[in-house]
């Protein structure tokens, strides 16, 4: 290969978010006092941001804890598409849930377009939003009659699409479904936007405050890592999973997925539209045309969290995608996300449980977390004002759909009880060298842990056992991160949590493992 086509198909050295990369840092505080408001929302994402505005507008009194800083959760790293076409979603969903539940999910989705569109207007938000179509394809013959039957379906339960046999794509196609009037946007710059119209007297934002208990009582008590306690009617847990979850048994309804994005630098042009594949291996395909710069996002390749070993490998993949499609001359970006999906691939918004009417819950987005975060928004911020809902039927967290999540349910926690247990009964490595930029599990003075090296040839010790339930953790070379297979708890190689459901780092061991164990291998 040319030594210059090489050089435009290297990939970062560390995974590299575009929407991070090209917005604003925030500076919110931390809590350090004790507050009372009328609601508490835990997450600063899209689902917690959109919660507060509309609140707001309600005049609740309401506060947002972000355990990290705001909108830099799995709201930005997203494909940020803007869409109520969500693969081969309805004609699925019908048959396992009714046309009811589905013409309800359906119209939660729209009307999330909606309002995101009204949000940017009303606020005059600079987010690079275009109204676009979006598309799902297959170059496989066998999926024709699927696309036709999901076309058939969207356009039952009212949403606008339409079957076509061609596309302005650099390659052919079999078949697929169009869906018009969607959109796409930069979601940093909108919710840093939607941030800011928020925060003031009615509405505080706080930092680095992460949420790790609720005592529940007339009014509830949101307790903080630092001590600090939030007392509010409501609670709103708005993170992609719920800290709060064994009331609701969410660690056995939901599980986690990575699925793997690249920012591309293409010659050339991409036709309009937002572009998915019927068939596996997903790939998902979209031009970004922002006002700083253009990039083609490329990605899919999802697999569960804590899966697999040469995590890397993913990227490689998208990239071999990419190269016979697009002319690339640069590679800036490459970065990660998780989502969790429930067992029926319906997403959980609503009340927690049926009798905890006043905590709430938002989860399992199935990767399709814009719009179904929004809509998730205004059913909750519904059931506080008016009590009611025109959606909680399908989103229910309370809900039972056996035929739809029975399968799901048996191979998720099935694998769960696998790898707690294998995860348990490994024995430890032993002593041996550890390279640079890698991480091994072993046996250090009669701990289980695993050993990083970094660049610099400093040794990192943490405990390899989950802090939510207790599942061996695995490391995952993509992200250097340890990653639980089990939940999908994610730590950084100096213990600290990425994300939940864990409540508690996975604490450091050089203490324990003498004054010169960071500059010797084990």
């Amino acid at each position: 290969m040319d030594k210059n086509r090489e050089d435009d198909l290297k990939m970062t050295e560390v995974p590299v978010s575009f929407w991070i990369d090209t917005a604003d840092d925030t500076d919110y505080p931390a809590l350090e006092s004790d507050i009372e408001v009328d609601a508490v929302i835990v997450g600063g994402g899209i689902t917690g941001l959109t919660t507060a505005y509309m609140l707001k507008k309600h005049g609740i009194k309401t506060a947002i804890i972000e355990a990290n800083r705001i909108a830099k959760g799995v709201s930005a790293h997203t494909t940020a598409k803007i869409t109520s076409q969500h693969s081969l979603k309805y004609y699925k969903m019908i048959n396992a849930v009714g046309e009811e539940r589905t013409k309800q999910y359906a119209s939660a989705n729209q009307a999330a377009i909606d309002m995101i569109e009204r949000i940017v207007r009303e606020n005059n938000i600079d987010c690079d939003f275009k109204k676009v179509p979006a598309y799902v394809y297959t170059q496989d013959e066998s999926y024709i009659q699927k696309l036709e039957h999901e076309t058939e379906s969207a356009l039952k339960m009212g949403l606008p699409a339409a079957y076509t046999d061609t596309l302005d794509l650099p390659f052919g196609i079999s078949g697929a479904m169009r869906f018009d009037d969607q959109a796409y946007f930069h979601p940093r710059k909108y919710l840093l936007a939607l941030a800011s119209v928020i925060e003031g007297e009615a509405c505080r934002i706080y930092e680095n405050t992460r949420a790790v208990d609720i005592r529940e009582g007339d009014t509830h008590t949101v307790i903080t890592d630092s001590g600090r306690k939030i007392k509010a009617k409501y609670v709103v847990q708005a993170t992609r999973y719920p800290f709060f979850d064994k009331p609701g048994l969410y660690f056995a309804r939901v599980y986690p997925e990575r699925t793997y994005l690249m920012g591309i630098r293409i010659n050339g042009s991409f036709p309009d539209g937002m572009y998915i594949n019927a068939e596996k291996p997903s790939r998902t395909m979209r031009f970004h045309a922002g006002k700083d710069a253009g990039l083609m996002l490329v990605g899919g390749d999802s697999h569960k969290t804590g899966h697999g070993d040469n995590l890397h490998n993913h990227y490689e993949i998208i990239r071999d995608f990419a190269k016979p499609i697009f002319d690339i001359y640069g590679i800036p970006y490459r970065w990660s996300a998780q989502d969790y999906t429930a067992m029926d691939e319906i997403p959980f918004a609503g009340h927690m449980t049926a009798n905890r009417d006043r905590i709430f819950v938002a989860t399992g987005f199935d990767k399709w977390g814009i719009t179904n975060g929004t809509a998730s928004a205004m059913l909750i911020t519904d059931l506080i004002v008016k009590g009611e809902s025109p959606w909680e039927e399908v989103y229910s967290p309370s809900r039972f759909t056996p035929g739809a999540s029975a399968k799901n349910f048996i191979i998720e926690n099935a694998d769960v009880a696998i790898k707690l247990i294998s995860g348990k009964l490994n024995m430890p490595l032993g002593n041996q060298a550890v390279e640079k930029g890698k991480a091994v599990i072993t046996e250090v003075e009669g701990y289980k842990v695993g050993v990083y090296r970094d660049n610099n040839d400093k040794l990192h010790y943490v405990s390899t056992t989950c802090t939510h339930l207790g599942c061996e953790l695995k490391w995952n070379s993509a992200e250097l991160s340890w990653d639980c297979p089990c939940h999908g708890s994610r730590f950084t190689y100096e213990g600290d949590i990425i994300e939940g459901p864990a409540a508690e780092s996975i604490k450091p061991l050089e203490s324990g493992l003498g004054e010169d164990s960071s500059d010797q291998g084990p």
